[in-house]
């Protein structure tokens, strides 16, 4: 009965006047950045923090609006996807593949209909589950010390790499550099410079928000250049703009299966939306009957990831309040926003700021309505905000991502920076590593340094205390059995391939 209760106060904090107008106002923004390639959560949330900072909003409020335009940008992701093929972020790769087919089988209207529906299914079902677990597994980890922190944050970097699909080297290197980035500057220790050739600019630290448009928006604008020149035009949304109720029923029982999926990946700290929508698609089309048409503008196709899209976006709010350790990439943004306003996200911050919590996951809910309510009339809008050419598109993210970094610090610096990180996310990118596990890294290299010396200095120096409890051992279990998956995985198909030509030749 306590949770329901404060859920009811939750409610009291989003439903207030202008919690909802700041919720309008970030599904909004969220929608816009998510449809534009070359922005996306990330860019979206990390480009709102110091605005948000800026204008005084309190704690909640701001966490509302960050919360808002992050499910937005989930939304908006489909919808280049959908009439260009163009996906405007990653986790929105999948809904290429039937959706692009379906605009061009003139069914665009349908298409864009049942992948708002589909969203909205996802996040109400991962809204549920953060009702229903957070405060569980709040309870839970007030078990964790600093030795399980530490542990549970190496398991992150080692469940993002051991389930990347066919790149888990590049991944774990890729969690290699965030590591290092998060080691620049000077030591809160011992007064140390670390990495900073000398440079004064570089004493503070390499600045979140730096490193965050510097990867992405930097190394996207990069990317588009490459591109023609002249704008593509979005497809004409003709005939109906809405999905029948035989098609609806025809994807629900996709929506179930992938709003519980994406939950539990969004839950799992590193796996993220990009994840949870890949294996929710390849889940599935194995489902399918032989006859489907994945692949080729198959329903079930684009509901399965954007349903796993929303839900793990919701999902992904659970470890982040409950343990401080970031579920995506786009929370780790958020928990970077978090420690802006003092708060220390933890267990123990539903017993000593339940409005704040309670008050985010109302706004969950209420986010989810205004979506798909604002959503589905707006469809003909979109396509033709989707017709700006990138010769104007690529102007406009560098001059939206230069104001974000300058006002950090207001310093040329930090300008200098983030185009060199952009440069070198762009060569990256072009080998094929995962920018968002950089991010994870450098997010997570701090928290795990502070927790492992905090752990030393109890044990007096003795690693022993990373295997003292048995909170420790089942997740250096959970370590074990992550690295040797990609490797059993791999040398699976291998043999598969090695069987084949034998097969063949008898």
């Amino acid at each position: 009965m306590d949770t329901f209760s404060y859920l009811g106060q939750g409610f009291g904090v989003a439903l207030s006047p202008y919690n909802l107008f700041t919720a309008l106002c970030g599904t909004l923004i969220g929608t816009v950045v998510g449809l534009l390639p070359g922005l996306g959560p990330i860019n979206g949330v990390a480009l709102l923090i110091p605005i948000a900072f800026a204008l005084g909003l309190p704690p909640e409020s701001a966490l509302i609006l960050l919360a808002a335009v992050y499910l937005g940008c989930e939304y908006g992701g489909r919808i280049s996807s959908i009439l260009l093929n163009i996906p405007g972020e990653a986790s929105a790769v999948m809904t290429t593949l039937d959706g692009y087919p379906l605009a061009r089988q003139g069914k665009a209207g349908v298409a864009l209909s049942i992948s708002a529906w589909s969203s909205f299914l996802g996040g109400l079902i991962a809204t549920c589950g953060v009702v229903i677990f957070a405060p569980l597994l709040a309870k839970w980890a007030v078990a964790f010390g600093p030795a399980e922190y530490f542990v549970l944050m190496v398991f992150a970097i080692v469940c993002l790499a051991g389930m990347a699909g066919n790149r888990p080297m590049k991944t774990a290197v890729a969690c290699c550099i965030g590591l290092f980035l998060s080691c620049v500057g000077v030591d809160s220790n011992s007064g140390v410079y670390r990495f900073t050739f000398g440079s004064l600019g570089l004493a503070d630290g390499i600045q979140f928000v730096v490193l965050v448009l510097g990867l992405f928006s930097v190394s996207e604008i990069l990317v588009l250049l490459e591109r023609t020149h002249r704008g593509q035009k979005a497809l004409e949304a003709s005939g109906r703009m809405l999905f029948s109720f035989k098609e609806g029923a025809f994807v629900l029982a996709t929506n179930l299966r992938s709003g519980a999926l994406g939950f539990v990946f969004g839950i799992l700290p590193g796996a993220g939306a990009t994840l949870a929508s890949a294996v929710s698609y390849m889940s599935e089309k194995r489902l399918a009957h032989k006859d489907n048409r994945f692949g080729d503008g198959d329903l079930r196709g684009l509901a399965a990831p954007e349903t796993a899209n929303s839900a793990s976006a919701c999902g992904s709010m659970v470890p982040m309040l409950t343990l401080g350790v970031p579920g995506s990439g786009t929370t780790a943004v958020m928990l970077g926003a978090l420690t802006l306003y003092n708060i220390t996200p933890g267990p123990l911050l539903f017993q000593n700021q339940p409005d704040i919590v309670w008050g985010l996951i109302a706004s969950l809910f209420v986010a989810n309505v205004m979506l798909i309510v604002m959503n589905v009339p707006m469809i003909k809008v979109f396509t033709k905000i989707l017709a700006v050419p990138y010769w104007a598109l690529v102007p406009a993210i560098a001059i939206i991502t230069s104001i974000g970094v300058y006002a950090v610090h207001a310093t040329t610096f930090d300008l200098f920076l983030m185009i060199i990180i952009g440069v070198a996310g762009y060569i990256l990118r072009k080998l094929d590593f995962p920018l968002s596990a950089i991010l994870l890294g450098f997010i997570l290299g701090g928290l795990m340094e502070q927790n492992l010396r905090r752990a030393l200095s109890i044990s007096d120096g003795s690693l022993s205390i990373l295997f003292a409890s048995p909170i420790t051992w089942g997740v250096w279990v959970l370590i074990v059995a992550m690295i040797i998956l990609p490797i059993y995985r791999s040398w699976r198909a291998s043999a598969k391939r090695a069987d084949g030509p034998a097969v063949a030749d008898a």
